[in-house]
């Protein structure tokens, strides 16, 4: 019985340590930097208009590279305005560099 009960703990440990090992392989997906993956954005940049799904899931997406772009002065002036933090707090997103 002791060796039932030992063989069912590995095999569960094993399960646990698997599903971890796949949910960081998930997590660590690595992102490409593109600004141009931000243009869906653009509308809600340039006008009243809340931002669209689409743009909200690239600025996710995007996130890890905000603080590169923020830093590429080309790039700033799209970042560092009002327009910008609006359309971060409508998709729920916190931007801190």
């Amino acid at each position: 019985m002791k060796t039932g009960v030992s063989y069912l703990a590995f095999c569960l440990a094993v399960a646990v340590a698997s599903t971890m090992l796949l949910e960081e392989a998930v997590l660590t997906h690595a992102v490409t930097c593109n600004p141009s993956a931000l243009s869906p954005c653009a509308a809600a940049l340039l006008s009243p208009a809340p931002p669209s799904t689409t743009c909200c899931a690239r600025l996710r997406e995007q996130r890890p590279c905000l603080c590169g772009y923020y830093r590429n002065p080309s790039l700033k002036k799209y970042l560092s305005g009002n327009g910008s933090r609006k359309i971060a707090a409508a998709c729920g997103i916190t931007i801190t560099c």
